[in-house]
């Protein structure tokens, strides 16, 4: 074992809380994020606070071991050279293109460690790397910033529009806005720079215009997306019933010709009745690719468009397991820079479920709760870190690829993974129908028990 007898009782009692903190130390290595700010930063320099440092603060309260920026703050006293004015100045002004080049250096970590474990997926669509994108729009923030402090209105911090791998697993890109009513297309183009040669882009109808569609194709990308009603084509034809999705619902497959500044493109039209209406109430879904039927049957792309909803669940994931939104961060560099926190330790956690389903398999940690494996970590990081000071970790940060591997594979064999599994529950039952309300009153919860056991 390479580490030092103290790590021994946590190395037993609680093996996914040391690769856990291992794994931070690598995905928050202070060399390599100083340099990617150097890099990246144009308005921004540093003194005497690193770059580095302000995200192990915003780490403690994305992850919940602080409550607010100001006590994790005072827990990084000690090494903290500045002043809290200072760092919050320093939040105020993380720039965006920071923020995103946190996430994609995140990705290419994660990735790298998944590769030697050999748990990267198979591509849904052969030979194609499938990327799902959505936008999400950040919650409300508090009324602290003094313009704000005379409104009603709920102040929106920013927009981004986020890029999950199918193959890694990951969240491998982000695009960001500081304007709070800023539409989801307005990062489109942004989005196109980074397209590459098969590439397929599953989104949902707000990202249907015809000049993504048309970006997507001159990149040699293809795409499964659903179609926006103000996108009108030339229907070819009539629509032909090709099938039935795994719930018996028709699936219906027409040729339609798009046109765009001159340019004509023949997409296929795939359409699902469905059995349930939407929450719009839409009883039709009308999905637009350009897979060719050799890649993909009309059926196939309809699935593929519902594995759409698995980014959903990486949402759900940043804001139960994580804090990704932070309501005291009002200015919007500082709520989006917190967002991007969030979402490397996204991937940390996603690369430490690799390491378990190395270790484990894939139909024994299908079920693992992020929740769970994130509670356990808020629970145990302050002691652990008092009995193994911070510079036992540092050779994480700098450890050779292929030993870092192997020392998570060695950890996750020692993880109990049945305390981590998602806690099932059955359908919601009906509410008891109350009697007739009225105004006032108190009621003795001690006289309605005495009742029960009487009769």
């Amino acid at each position: 074992m390479l580490l030092a007898p103290m790590f021994d009782n946590f190395v037993d009692r609680k093996p996914y809380c040391v690769m856990a903190r291992a794994s931070l130390e690598r995905m928050l290595a202070a060399t390599r994020l100083d340099e990617l700010f150097r890099k990246h930063a144009t308005v921004q320099y540093e003194r005497e606070l690193l770059f580095s440092q302000l995200i192990e603060v915003m780490a403690r309260v994305v992850t919940r071991v602080d409550r607010s920026v100001l006590r994790a703050v005072e827990a990084l006293r000690d090494v903290l050279p500045v002043t809290d004015e200072a760092i919050y100045q320093k939040l105020r002004g993380v720039e965006t293109p920071v923020s995103q080049a946190l996430v994609r250096d995140s990705f290419r970590e994660a990735a790298a460690v998944l590769d030697k474990l050999k748990v990267a997926d198979q591509s849904w669509v052969r030979g194609l790397r499938v990327k799902i994108l959505d936008g999400n729009h950040l919650a409300a923030t508090q009324h602290r910033i003094k313009e704000l402090r005379t409104i009603w209105d709920a102040p929106l911090p920013g927009r981004a529009l986020v890029v999950w791998d199918q193959i890694t697993r990951l969240v491998s890109d982000v695009f960001l806005t500081e304007c709070g009513h800023a539409s989801e297309r307005t990062l489109l183009d942004e989005v196109l720079e980074t397209v590459e040669k098969d590439d397929l882009w599953i989104a949902d109808r707000n990202f249907c215009t015809l000049g993504f569609l048309f970006g997507l194709w001159s990149r040699g990308a293809r795409f499964v997306i659903r179609q926006h009603g103000q996108l009108v084509g030339k229907p070819v034809g009539q629509p032909r019933l090709v099938g039935k999705t795994v719930h018996g619902e028709k699936v219906y497959e027409q040729s339609v010709v798009l046109t765009h500044e001159g340019r004509e493109q023949t997409v296929r039209r795939i359409t699902i009745k469905l059995r349930t209406p939407t929450r719009d109430g839409d009883t039709e879904l009308h999905i637009l690719s350009n897979l060719t039927r050799r890649e993909a049957s009309a059926v196939r792309i309809g699935e593929l468009y519902q594995k759409r909803w698995i980014i959903e669940a990486v949402f759900h994931e940043l804001t139960m397991a994580l804090q990704c939104e932070v309501n005291t961060l009002g200015y919007p560099k500082a709520a989006l820079f917190a967002f991007c926190v969030a979402l490397l330790l996204e991937n940390a956690l996603s690369m430490l479920k690799g390491s378990l389903r190395a270790a484990h398999g894939e139909e024994a940690t299908a079920e693992l709760s992020g929740n769970l494996l994130s509670y356990e970590l808020q629970t145990t990081y302050e002691g652990m870190m008092v009995a193994i000071p911070a510079e036992n970790w540092m050779q994480f940060g700098t450890m050779p690829l292929i030993k870092f591997v192997n020392f998570l594979k060695s950890m996750a064999k020692r993880v109990d993974i049945t305390r981590y599994r998602k806690h099932k529950r059955g359908p919601r039952k009906p509410p008891t129908p109350h009697e007739k309300y009225h105004n006032g009153g108190h009621a003795s919860t001690a006289k309605f028990l005495a009742l029960r056991h009487s009769e």
